[in-house]
């Protein structure tokens, strides 16, 4: 006996009409993420229609397969979460030597007010070709994760055009690379992976290029989109210049909105009642007051020769771990979506199939009290 009308719902609880196979059919978690105008939609019940009919046997099986994938999922969104403390650790602990780089910068800058100083990264020129660097993730299951981030870039792309600029994408991460791979007429000038766990020197061979095309004049500004990691449940794409860079060390938006936030939240996972809570705490990192009798034996202007490309080199580092933690939310949001709906559509499968046992018991009984009143 086949089954109809039996559709696996293992996914999340709501999704967007205009989604792409660029992610996770799971759809959209409670990890919410800032959409470009128009992107948005309402989210639909995700129910089968019709009511369930199957062979016990079918059903059975079913209702093993869910189990086993509940089980799946209730282990990666684990996993996820435990990656996710860790990729919190990395953003926080490296925000004091950010910080004490900043400080140093602007130090610097407020002496050289009264010079004329001519640094190849921070000279803004007239814009005629913008590199755009698009930080995307390895893997998939994460939701809308990479969806998000590479609309935001075709969203870019598109404002770029109308001003009658031309551009170029650094690629870094699987996802987008496969994207733009499929997409041949986006110019790309250079495909880069990331590792699970992102280190100075993946960041060095971002920073590397990027250097590159800026002081070489390829390109007259290089921005960085990279998904903003804010709570478990939320994270924002965002756009910074990266180059030019301020003279004062800080990351601007493409509006010139200099930002340099200095506050954290962690969170953690803990059992309260048998079941997993999320703790969160606010951290700030105390930096140091710049010293004002402090004296460079060196020429100012080769200090900040050398502190400029380091802090750039600081900021990608930060984007990609913002990035990996947003990423590694988004899973372990969609896991425990998929993980509710496995357990849901157990109970329903196993309320249908004890329905089905009951009635086969029922005309097993009918069936032998007609043929005795028959024999009697």
């Amino acid at each position: 006996m086949s089954c109809s009308n039996l559709t696996m719902w293992v996914s999340s609880k709501a999704s967007l009409s205009d989604a792409s196979t660029l992610s996770f059919r799971s759809s959209l978690s409670p990890f919410q993420v800032n959409l470009p105008a128009g992107g948005g939609s309402s989210p639909r019940n995700s129910s089968p229609a019709g009511p369930i009919q199957c062979g016990l046997r079918e059903l059975r099986n079913r209702i093993e397969s869910v189990k086993n994938t509940q089980k799946i999922t209730e282990a990666m969104k684990l996993v996820a979460a435990a990656k996710v403390r860790r990729a919190q650790e990395a953003v926080v602990n490296g925000r004091p030597f950010s910080e004490t780089l900043v400080e140093v910068l602007y130090n610097i800058n407020e002496q050289l007010q009264t010079e004329d100083v001519d640094v190849p990264l921070t000279r803004v020129r007239p814009v005629k070709k913008v590199a755009l660097v698009v930080v995307t993730g390895d893997r998939g299951l994460c939701g809308g994760f990479n969806n998000y981030i590479i609309k935001k870039a075709e969203a870019r792309i598109a404002e770029l055009k109308e001003l009658g600029l031309d551009y170029t994408v650094i690629s870094v991460g699987k996802k987008g690379n496969s994207y733009f791979i499929r997409r041949p007429y986006i110019p790309v000038d250079r495909f880069l992976e990331k590792g699970s766990l992102p280190t100075a020197k993946e960041a060095q061979a971002i920073a590397d290029d990027v250097f590159s095309l800026f002081v070489s004049e390829e390109v007259d500004k290089v921005e960085l989109l990279y998904t903003k990691f804010v709570s478990l449940v939320k994270a924002d794409p965002v756009i910074h210049t990266l180059l030019p860079l301020s003279p004062k060390g800080e990351i601007c938006d493409i509006n010139g909105i200099c930002v340099d936030a200095a506050e954290d939240e962690f969170f953690r996972l803990t059992t309260k009642e048998g079941k997993l809570t999320v703790e969160r705490d606010a951290v700030r990192t105390q930096t140091a007051e710049f010293s004002p009798i402090l004296q460079f034996e060196q020429d100012p202007v080769q200090i900040l020769d050398a502190l400029l490309p380091l802090y750039l080199n600081s900021q990608i580092l930060r984007a990609l771990q913002e990035s990996l933690a947003s990423e590694l939310a988004a899973r372990m949001s969609a896991m425990s979506n998929a993980t509710d709906n496995a357990v849901e559509l157990k109970k329903n499968l196993s309320r249908v199939y004890n329905r089905e046992r009951q009635a086969k018991i029922t005309g097993e009984i009918l069936e032998i009290v007609a043929g005795a009143n028959a024999l009697a």
